[in-house]
């Protein structure tokens, strides 16, 4: 896997054509709804064949024999990818499933405050609910401005909600609902200074945003490597720091393991091992392209299209002006018309897919490109857009 891809630029159309070509999406519609799943690249996709294929094949020798050794260096990839430790990671099959085992492992005691934002994905939060239930925790909300002016600013809302009864911090990275990318390193700084722990909710920014993982200075993380590393549906992947991993009780039983081997938590049974396989697949694709040029790329496809219907009447934007608190993922809504209307329309008169989400007691259109995205694909968004605010 290259380590230092050449640098193309965020505008190279011929340049990004050639990697568009290596995608298969659908010729039915217009996929702007790549947040939920990034598909795979066709070197993935065949790989994942050839693995599954291998697997029916060889059945349980595959598995004994075979797949130890071969997981071995998927981890050894995963950990020179992400910057972590081999014996800090462990596969999963998503970043919610990464949660839970943080969420319900962690060691609170009743009379815990647990701080959140009211943007942070559903499913943790449900979660934090049901453990609030059994444990007596105490939660709390901050509530994050759609454009804040500055870093410190939401650094100074996290800080001035917590209390002497706060243990832990839930920070989502880059928030799924508008697209906001939020400073998870100056908050875990903040957050340890005060005796706080922090859980990173990285589902979308591994191979979105160009970071290490010890770079966001959290003790725990969770991420997905069925988005933007491009792996296979089924895979994600959780990171505790290794002096941490002893303190996460096991949600399956497994007394195989030593209270510090992160293994422990992972006692899952038999797993399918094709897609895990072709998640070296993926990292090797993605390294081919790099993670900073497939950032900026995503980051200019966004502002592609919103910059031309910002100032369109009635059209509202949901994602903070400036570039570098944004990636690929946007919301807007327009005025008079329902989210769920708009996205409707969008798929029934133009053949545009996206997704409602929403943001408080309001509901907004998230619209999510990929690398295979192309202009005209925006142009026709654009189109869409003005059509339905005028």
């Amino acid at each position: 896997m290259s380590q230092s891809p050449p640098s193309i630029a965020p505008d190279d159309e011929p340049g990004w054509n050639v990697i568009r070509r290596q995608y298969t999406p659908s010729p039915d519609f217009i996929n702007l709804e790549n947040g939920y799943f990034g598909a795979p690249a066709i070197p993935v996709q065949a790989a994942l064949r050839r693995y599954q294929e291998q697997v029916d094949r060889e059945n349980s020798y595959f598995l004994r024999v075979r797949f130890p050794e071969r997981l071995e260096r998927v981890m050894a990839a995963l950990a020179a990818f992400t910057g972590a430790g081999r014996d800090e990671l462990l596969i999963t099959r998503n970043a919610m499933e990464s949660l839970n085992i943080l969420i319900q492992g962690y060691p609170f005691v009743a009379g815990d405050a647990v701080l959140l934002a009211q943007h942070d994905y559903d499913s943790p939060i449900d979660t934090f609910g049901m453990v609030r239930e059994r444990k007596g925790l105490e939660l709390a909300a901050v509530d994050i401005p759609l454009d804040p002016d500055s870093d410190e600013e939401i650094v100074a809302l996290y800080e001035r909600a917590i209390t002497p009864r706060t243990r832990l911090v839930l920070v989502t990275h880059v928030v799924h609902r508008t697209g906001q990318v939020m400073p998870v390193a100056k908050i875990a700084a903040m957050a340890r200074g005060r005796g706080v722990d922090v859980i990173a909710d990285a589902a979308h920014s591994l191979a979105h945003l160009d970071y290490k993982v010890p770079e966001l200075g959290v003790q725990f993380a969770a991420f997905n490597l069925h988005k933007w590393v491009g792996a296979p549906l089924g895979t994600g992947l959780l990171y505790i720091a290794r002096d941490r991993i002893a303190d996460i009780a096991a949600l399956y039983g497994d007394v195989g393991h030593a209270p510090g081997d992160i293994g422990r938590l992972g006692h899952f049974s038999a797993v399918p091992p094709a897609p895990i396989l072709a998640i070296e697949d993926a990292l090797r694709f993605h390294g081919s392209i790099g993670t900073r040029n497939k950032e900026e790329r995503l980051r200019y496809l966004a502002r592609y299209w919103m910059e031309r219907v910002r100032d369109v009447p009635g059209v509202r934007l949901y994602t903070p002006r400036d570039p570098r608190r944004h990636g690929a993922l946007a919301s807007f809504g327009i005025a008079g018309i329902a989210a769920r209307e708009v996205a409707q329309r969008l798929m029934d008169d133009y053949r545009i897919f996206t997704v409602v989400r929403g943001i408080g007691a309001e509901e907004c259109v998230r619209v999510t490109p990929h690398l295979y995205t192309s202009l005209d694909d925006l142009d026709a968004l654009v189109v869409a857009i003005r059509a339905l605010a005028g």
